[in-house]
């Protein structure tokens, strides 16, 4: 079997693992954010590196819908050029610092409806780890997720002792293998072959999909960011401006 086969066939197991055990999970993940939602707040997203990804494929993704909110900081995501400005030492390093969380948070006037969705495969930095205690600290359901066999069997980062596990109100498992990667190969000392940008892809769309449902259970229309590739398509274009407006009406209790 072919490297490229054999990730095929593991990736698929988890996905289907993912489906077996998560959806209780996710359902309950899902009230919290129509909940938010529904009586005007907003669910941040938060994740650093890599994790990242996962904020913006809730939001702006076609199909997103007003009310969640990527809070992305470019300190600890914008790290390609790998070496020199703007590589990934710094980002790095900036996970590890207790204190940055705060001066994030800082930053923003929570409302009494938002709530919080932190994202990382480890669970146990402490960059996310005080994202959650501060998000709870202000009266914000979190929702985490992680890889539970890496975050479990990890040592404990913050000072606190705690993980994002410990922390959560739901946790979403993503089912990544400790360090993420899944393929061995002959040679190669570090495993190849990461899986959470697909597990955790695959799980903040069964998320978002659960929310739209329920919000339209509740009588509640979302606003949905639509396809700006349908070039000259008038309601494409009238429902881009009202998915603009609804999305600035629903920040303005964030900077008041």
């Amino acid at each position: 079997m072919s490297a490229g086969i054999d990730y095929f066939e593991k990736s698929l197991a988890l996905l289907q693992s993912i489906k077996e055990t998560q959806l209780p999970h996710i359902e309950k993940a899902a009230e919290i954010c129509t909940e938010s939602i529904a009586n005007g707040g907003l669910v941040f997203l938060f994740g650093a590196g890599h994790s990242r990804m996962m904020c913006e494929e809730m939001t702006p993704r076609q199909g997103g819908f007003v009310g969640f909110y990527a809070l992305v900081e470019l300190a600890i995501s914008n790290h390609s050029a790998i070496i020199g400005p703007n590589g990934l030492r710094g980002p790095l390093h900036l996970e590890k610092y207790e204190g940055y969380a705060e001066e994030i948070l800082r930053s923003f006037k929570f409302g009494p409806h938002d709530a919080f969705i932190l994202i990382s495969t480890s669970g146990i930095r402490p960059l996310i780890v005080e994202m959650g205690l501060g998000a709870k600290e202000r009266g914000m359901p979190v929702i985490g997720m992680v890889s539970k066999p890496h975050c479990e069997n990890s040592k404990p980062a913050h000072s606190s002792g705690k993980k994002l596990i410990d922390i959560a109100d739901v946790v979403l498992d993503n089912h990544c293998p400790p360090g993420d990667c899944i393929i061995e190969l002959d040679g190669l000392e570090w495993r190849t072959g990461p899986t959470s940008t697909l597990t955790g892809g695959m799980i903040i769309n069964m998320l978002r999909v659960e929310v739209a449902e329920k919000l339209l259970a509740r009588g509640f229309k979302p606003e949905l960011l639509p396809s700006h590739q349908f070039v000259g398509n008038v309601s494409a274009d009238e429902q881009l401006d009202r998915f603009y407006e609804g999305y600035r009406k629903s920040l303005v209790h964030l900077f008041q």
